[in-house]
């Protein structure tokens, strides 16, 4: 694998490229080759729940489903913050039972997120996906054993690159998303800022990849 996209919703079947992509329990595609899936805090139906969580725990049985996710809080949508929480909660201990790292989506509840990591005593990796915010909130992340995917506000936000070099670099992953860009050029930009070439930034990362996913 020449590159990891940690996180996509845009699968593009690159013949170098190990993607990752987001799935849902209700909109399976069974053509993609390795997926994470799991009930987005945006899209929490209260009375599909369980039957959601059930297909999640088939699904993360099988080998190419690597992680669960994203799931997570988010404290700027309308559903309630309880049942979210609930929701997060029992797809953390699926992933603990099935020994699978979690995809994170966190919105203004970075606290909450590693509360219930230390609550739940969550031990396989955790993973913040699209990570925007401050270093002193990067740093206590780590500290709490979380890894940090950078992509989106990595190309967009010229300010993270002093959050982005003080990452260490068996601790994150790079990602797409839902931008346009390839994940190339969020190695490019990576390896720039980190003052190293690609293909060193892609041995180091591929290396993290097989130490969280167990795979080659």
């Amino acid at each position: 694998m020449k590159f990891f996209n940690f996180h996509t919703h845009n699968f593009t079947n690159q013949a170098d490229v190990l993607e990752l992509v987001n799935q849902y329990p209700q909109e399976f595609d069974a053509t993609i080759p390795f997926y994470s899936m799991g009930i987005h805090p945006w899209y929490i139906v209260e009375d599909r729940v369980e039957a959601d969580l059930g297909i999640i725990e088939s699904k993360l049985q099988e080998k190419n489903c690597l992680a669960i996710g994203e799931c997570g809080l988010d404290k700027r949508i309308a559903i309630p913050l309880k049942l979210q929480q609930m929701v997060f909660e029992k797809q953390l201990l699926l992933a603990q039972k099935h020994n699978k790292p979690v995809v994170i989506h966190c919105v203004a509840a970075f606290q909450e997120v590693m509360d219930t990591k230390k609550r739940l005593n969550i031990s396989v990796p955790m993973i913040i996906h699209g990570y925007s915010k401050n270093r002193q909130l990067a740093k206590q992340l780590l500290e709490n054993g979380f890894y940090i995917s950078f992509g989106k506000y990595l190309l967009r936000n010229p300010e993270l690159e002093s959050v982005f070099k003080s990452i260490p670099n068996n601790r994150f992953f790079l990602e797409t998303d839902t931008v346009e860009e390839k994940i190339n050029e969020v190695y490019a930009l990576a390896a720039k800022y980190k003052n190293t070439t690609v293909a060193e930034l892609q041995k180091e990362i591929n290396a993290t990849v097989l130490d969280v996913f167990k795979i080659e």
